[in-house]
């Protein structure tokens, strides 16, 4: 277990960087998103990773691994967007930002390392097209949950589903 949250820490540090450096090329431009054009962002990003497992072809040249990490990325900045939606507050700064960028991370591995412990580490074993699938499936729930304005009756919330998205792409990203 020590092994895996030492490759999730490595995973999410190098995703961190990527967050950081574009927040210096475009500022926060990002809070512009509304939740459900966070969403699909993240669509996009893992259909085009299932059209590339597919097909074998890359006709844009970016790598699947790029696109894993955006999805990690763009799944926090949802993270992000509802804390300050629920807030009902602007950020600041980038350091406030990247504060609770660090505090869903966190809550996020913490999550995983749970779950880890009752699925001892099965993800290991699966393929990296069942993490572009079962990302496509949290996705389609966060569509329903938002086309439903929010409201669930017995099942997670967008939140959760955010969450196992960054788990699963995170996993990808450790196994490639």
């Amino acid at each position: 277990m020590s092994q895996t949250k030492q490759e999730y820490n490595e995973v999410l540090h190098a995703c961190r960087e990527v967050f950081l450096k574009k927040n210096e090329d475009y500022g926060t431009s990002w809070r512009l998103f509304r939740p459900s054009s966070l969403t699909d962002q993240i669509y996009i990003k893992a259909q085009r990773i299932r059209n590339i497992e597919e097909s074998g072809k890359n006709a844009v040249g970016d790598d699947i691994r790029g696109e894993f990490m955006g999805i990690v990325n763009y799944s926090l900045i949802a993270l992000i967007q509802l804390h300050y939606i629920a807030l009902q507050k602007d950020p600041s700064n980038i350091q406030e930002i990247a504060g609770v960028y660090d505090e869903w991370a966190t809550k996020t591995r913490d999550l995983m390392l749970l779950k880890n412990t009752d699925y001892s580490e099965v993800w290991r074993e699966m393929r990296i097209s069942s993490f572009t699938d079962m990302i496509l499936v949290k996705i389609a729930r966060i569509k329903q949950i938002e086309d439903n304005a929010g409201q669930t009756k017995v099942s997670e919330g967008s939140d959760a589903n955010y969450q196992d998205i960054i788990n699963y792409a995170i996993f990808a990203l450790i196994r490639l």
